[in-house]
């Protein structure tokens, strides 16, 4: 018994004499400020994260204009021609007569583009049994119609002129206009403004201080790229007014005032 009463005053005048030790002493203390900057690292991150620290506002700027180019796509298809031959015949009769018709207009020829061009039979099945019945033929135009805004008439003469002489397709218009660029840039610096100025109220009714921009982008809701006129004619080759040599009425195709508009959203640093 007094063995082991002894040899644990033993044991703990060791340790004590551990503790006393200063490379344990600094061993320990570097432990603590370790763990005491990793507490406050977690805590600051948790508290005041830099990427958060700002505000982002959203500004719109629209500008109105009037195309002054049109792109209208429009055809011919040959159905149930005999031979290919025959099919591509007629194709070739009735393009010719189109592509003249449009440059007695005043269209350039490098205005005037082949979008598609096919050949294929058509079948018939009888009994059981598959025949060819026939050939079909098709080629596809786009025509690009410059100066609309000062010719409001010359859009609706292409296509007139272009059924008249063979044209039984038209399959859409697309409006434009040349100076896009400049217009879209117009519409982000409007977009820019307004962003600014509803910063400002934004920020006093939340009783912040607005710091430098940091970053910004653009969103464009709405161009004028894809804004198409869908429509099909059933005129020229083949159609009832082309036998009865009587001239198509001319289609009516405002182009209308068009609008870009655009969304910027600017990120302001919170002082």
């Amino acid at each position: 018994m007094e063995n082991t009463t002894e040899h644990s005053c033993c044991q703990e005048k060791d340790h004590l004499t551990q503790l006393k030790n200063p490379r344990f002493v600094l061993a320990a203390l570097g432990i603590v400020i370790l763990g005491s900057i990793a507490v406050v690292s977690i805590l600051r991150e948790r508290i005041v994260n830099p990427s958060q620290n700002q505000v982002t506002i959203s500004g719109r700027g629209k500008v109105e204009y009037q195309p002054d180019t049109a792109t209208v796509n429009l055809g011919v298809q040959v159905d149930k021609a005999p031979t290919a031959e025959n099919a591509l015949s007629q194709l070739n009769a009735n393009m010719n007569q189109i592509i003249s018709a449009e440059k007695a207009l005043g269209v350039s020829e490098d205005k005037i583009k082949t979008q598609n061009y096919s050949l294929s039979p058509q079948y018939d099945y009888k009994d059981g049994v598959m025949s060819v019945s026939g050939y079909t033929a098709n080629q596809q135009l786009s025509v690009k119609v410059e100066g609309i805004k000062e010719n409001s008439e010359a859009l609706s003469k292409v296509i007139s002129e272009a059924s008249r002489s063979g044209a039984n397709q038209v399959l859409g218009v697309r409006f434009e206009t040349a100076n896009l660029d400049e217009l879209k840039q117009q519409a982000r610096i409007l977009a820019i403004q307004d962003a600014k100025a509803k910063s400002q109220s934004i920020a006093s009714a939340a009783g912040v201080k607005l710091g430098k921009i940091t970053t910004w982008y653009e969103n464009i809701l709405a161009s004028p790229d894809f804004q198409d006129y869908q429509g099909a004619y059933g005129l020229g080759a083949g159609g009832d007014m082309a036998n009865a040599k009587i001239a198509p009425p001319q289609p009516q195709i405002p182009s209308g005032t068009q609008e870009i508009v655009i969304e910027m959203s600017v990120s302001y640093e919170v002082e």
